[in-house]
């Protein structure tokens, strides 16, 4: 060890000493160094980066622009009316797009959608076709030589325009008649979907409360509970989906509990509840994979116990997911554009500390290292009620996909995954 006290230079060496402790060990991300130089520094406030304006409305302007075209017609100033019907025609247009874009958006599904926009394309398609393909000059062609007097009586034409009529009311009947069948069979599902859902917790229920209790003693029953809960999982719907997880989650069934190291029996907390355990615990049921991929549009996921769940590329779009435990959890491209984020766990331990999930380090629940979501290239457009500690920890740990769309910004905040990826690099090439 070397002894400051007799060197010439004490002041000096033991400045660029501790500067060289202080590198080395923030790269190993240590919390017990400088802490109270770390604490002292804020997070660095919100940037102001976007601005939810109402959308404008044209309907005035699109009147006044009438009223002028229709004064040009009267008073035959050509240029008036042409003008004021150019500006009102293309302020409607404006206007009325979004409307129809989301009349169709709420009436139609995806594939009906598809089908819609494939239909109009394959007639208008064809129209094009027939232009250069000369088919609407054959037919003016013939129109041309047609003897109209040897056709037929206006009598005819009637009988034949009510003809197309009748025709016509009967696809809309026709139509009626699938819209409501369409409606039943949704219903029929719902019913069926719930009944399902039903049997299942049931069958969780008897596992769960039988002679053992919480499944402890039989990892053959609780391998047959994980298999229940995936073959369910990816036969529901949204709604179903988060009716499972919430039943689960309240159930304590996806929480690590503290358990009899002799007999695996989960241990009271001495509040009438069961003690978590989330360094050693064990989970009744472990979620894995199940989750990955899936849709949770507009659910209900508040309270819900997440952990160390693989989310990847997770539909949570306006999803509430207030008070969530997502620690651990791999939210790898997930999407949670308006997300509503308040008092959601992304980590233990302290924010400026905490690090995302690694498949070679146990986390430290203490520090919160390693016991973070991990976030990379995820999406938090318009995500609400995110915290401050949250906000830090996403621009740290999310990367330059993910910072870009964090409402408050990043700036300030140093991207710690680039910093991560560097060092493992560097170490991994060290022989």
């Amino acid at each position: 060890m070397t002894n400051f006290n007799n060197s010439p230079n004490q002041n000096n060496d033991r400045n660029q000493i501790t500067n060289i402790e202080k590198t080395d060990i923030s790269k190993e991300n240590q919390a017990n160094v400088n802490g109270s130089l770390v604490k002292s520094q804020p997070i660095p406030p919100k940037q102001l980066t976007y601005i939810k304006r109402e959308k404008s409305s044209y309907s005035k302007i699109i009147l006044l622009a009438l009223i002028i075209a229709i004064l040009g017609i009267f008073t035959e100033i050509s240029w008036l009316g042409l003008a004021g019907a150019i500006v009102a025609f293309t302020l409607a247009i404006i206007q009325v797009i979004p409307n129809i874009q989301g009349w169709i958006s709420f009436f139609l599904t995806p594939q009906e959608r598809q089908t819609l926009i494939s239909s109009v394309g394959l007639v208008v398609a064809s129209a094009i076709l027939a232009k250069y393909l000369g088919v609407y000059q054959k037919i003016s062609l013939w129109l041309a030589q047609f003897k109209y007097d040897e056709f037929g009586s206006w009598a005819d034409w009637v009988g034949a325009l009510g003809q197309i009529m009748i025709a016509i009311l009967a696809v809309y009947v026709a139509w009626q008649q699938y819209v409501i069948s369409k409606d039943l069979t949704i219903q029929q599902n719902r019913i069926t979907q719930q009944q399902t859902i039903d049997t299942y917790f049931q069958g969780i229920s008897d596992l769960v409360l039988g002679p053992d209790g919480l499944l402890e003693d039989w990892p053959q029953e609780r391998a047959i509970a994980e298999g229940r809960t995936a073959a369910i999982l990816t036969s529901v719907d949204p709604a179903g989906k988060a009716k499972i997880l919430r039943f689960l989650s309240r159930s304590r069934l996806l929480t690590p509990l503290q358990r009899d190291s002799h007999l695996g029996r989960p241990m009271l907390d001495g509040s009438g509840g069961y003690s978590e355990d989330r360094a050693y615990g064990m989970r009744v049921i472990n979620l894995g994979v199940v989750l990955a991929g899936a849709n949770f549009t507009g659910q209900d996921l508040r309270w819900t116990d997440l952990s160390e769940a693989n989310m990847v590329r997770t539909n949570l779009v306006r999803c509430d997911l207030v008070k969530a435990n997502l620690s651990r959890t791999v939210l790898y491209e997930a999407n949670l554009q308006e997300a509503d984020m308040k008092s959601v766990r992304l980590f233990y331990g302290d924010y400026r500390t905490a690090s995302p999930r690694t498949r070679n380090a146990n986390p430290n629940y203490d520090t919160g290292e390693h016991t973070g979501v991990v976030i990379e290239k995820a999406d938090f457009t318009g995500v609400k009620n995110l915290s401050e500690e949250n906000r830090y920890y996403c621009c740290c740990w999310g990367g330059d996909y993910t910072r870009s769309t964090i409402p408050g910004g990043c700036e300030g905040i140093a991207d710690k995954l680039v910093e991560s990826i560097k060092l493992r690099t560097k170490n991994s090439e060290k022989p």
